[in-house]
Parts: structure tokens; C-alpha cells; sequence
């Protein structure tokens, strides 16, 4: 997995107050940084070559004091975070009093789903957290069902004769509640709104389910934060 300390990234470079040699140490500074940032892996050499010319291009401006935390995406064929996939799980884990082994796979899912969708792995699994608190079997009284909380008739769509069959089986769930989740978003236009359609409140202005979902992925991010900081010390 390819991750980048921002810490290690924090120092300046600037053509208007540095010689060429200072350019060109700052250049192999930043170089050495994400070489020394990086976990060992198999797919280590193909990933790092394609990031190389942007961060030369990028070594005669000003960098940013800090950068967000990115989650990678995933090209087919592409290792999984694992690292990121562990952490989200052993804080789901802890907070829902949840089994480890049991939360790692519907977590991984989640991430497989999220990539190949482009919907935030994090969002889907602070879904997950405030519909059914990771209980694969929940059913409301109003159909939902799963994990995700999907209710089938409503999504016919996005159903086949064999999947309305199986939307209690965890991966089918989390790739069904996904679909779902990706159109809200983009029929909402923001995050938020989209939230709010998925829980069917987009009447209620306090957002209320929205920041219930997103202060959950707040959590699940900080805890991908602590465990990158921590691999890097």
C-alpha cells in the first residue's frame, strides 16, 4: 500500500530562495521521504514509479503544511489496503463489541465495493455502523434489510432473480447498499443530501442522520490515521 507521511512531505521548496543544488537536495529529500515512507509489498516498484514524475514536477513549488488522509483506489488486480482494512476493522470491532474475525471480511468488502464503484469505503462502512450496527441479519419493520438496511422493492433496478434472493448475504448487501448509496449522492448532489435520501429524511434541515454517519467516519478515519502514524514510527 502506498502511503505518504505528511510529515515527511512538510518541508518547502522554492525556486525563488534556493540554489539549483539546494533544488535538487530538496528534490532527493522529498524522493528519499516517500521511498522511506513506504511499506514493503509485493506491488511496491509498480506503484512507485508511476508517482515519481508528479513529485518532480511538483519539488519547484510550494508544498502544503498538511495533507488530508486519502484512502488509495484500487485498479483491478491491485493488492488491497490491508493494513488500512485491519485498522477500520479492530475499531469496529471494539466499538460495536463485534468479532474480529467476523467484521474483517464485511470491512474488506466494503473497501472491494467502494473502489470499484467510487463510493468512500469509510462512508459505506459508517453506513453499515449507524443502520445496523454490523448485524448481517437486521430487518426493520418497515423491509429493510441486512447490514446496509436496503429494502429490496425499492431497488428492483439494481436486482436480478437470483440477488433479490441472497440480500441478506453480507457481500451481496454491501454491494447492493452501495448502488443505492453512489445514486443518492449523486441525485442529492452532496454528500450530505445524499445521506439524508438514503435514510429517507431529506425533509429533515437539521441533517441529523447525516452527521450520525459522517462523525462515524470521522472515527474510522482517525483510526486509519493511528495506524499509518504508527507504521511509520
Amino acid at each position: 500500500m502506498l502511503t505518504i507521511s505528511t510529515l515527511a512531505l512538510r518541508r518547502r521548496v522554492s525556486t525563488h530562495s534556493e540554489t539549483k543544488a539546494g533544488n535538487r537536495d530538496g528534490l532527493i529529500f522529498i524522493l528519499a521521504a516517500l521511498l522511506a515512507a513506504m511499506p514493503v509489498a509485493d506491488s511496491a516498484i509498480e506503484r512507485i514509479l508511476p508517482g515519481l514524475a508528479p513529485v518532480a514536477a511538483a519539488a519547484t513549488s510550494t508544498l502544503p503544511d498538511a495533507a488530508p488522509l486519502a484512502l488509495p483506489t484500487m485498479a483491478a488486480g491491485q493488492a488491497m489496503p490491508i493494513r488500512d482494512i485491519e485498522a477500520v476493522a479492530a475499531a469496529v470491532s471494539k466499538r460495536y463489541r463485534v468479532s474480529y474475525e467476523a467484521t474483517r471480511p464485511l470491512v474488506s468488502a466494503a473497501f472491494h465495493e467502494g473502489a470499484r464503484i467510487g463510493v468512500d469505503p469509510l462512508l459505506i462502512i459508517a453506513v453499515i455502523a449507524v443502520e445496523s450496527r454490523f448485524n448481517p441479519i437486521a430487518q426493520s419493520d418497515g423491509g429493510a434489510l441486512g447490514l446496509m438496511q436496503v429494502i429490496p422493492r425499492y431497488h428492483a433496478d439494481k436486482l436480478d432473480g437470483a440477488d433479490r434472493d441472497s440480500v441478506l448475504d453480507p457481500p451481496k448487501n454491501i454491494e447492493l447498499g452501495a448502488k443505492v448509496l453512489k445514486e443518492y449522492i449523486k441525485r442529492g448532489g452532496t454528500e450530505i443530501a445524499g445521506l439524508q435520501l438514503y435514510n429517507g429524511a431529506s425533509d429533515d434541515t437539521s441533517n441529523a442522520y447525516a452527521g450520525r454517519v459522517l462523525g462515524e467516519k470521522q472515527r474510522l478515519k482517525d483510526a486509519v490515521r493511528r495506524a499509518r502514524d504508527a507504521g511509520h514510527a
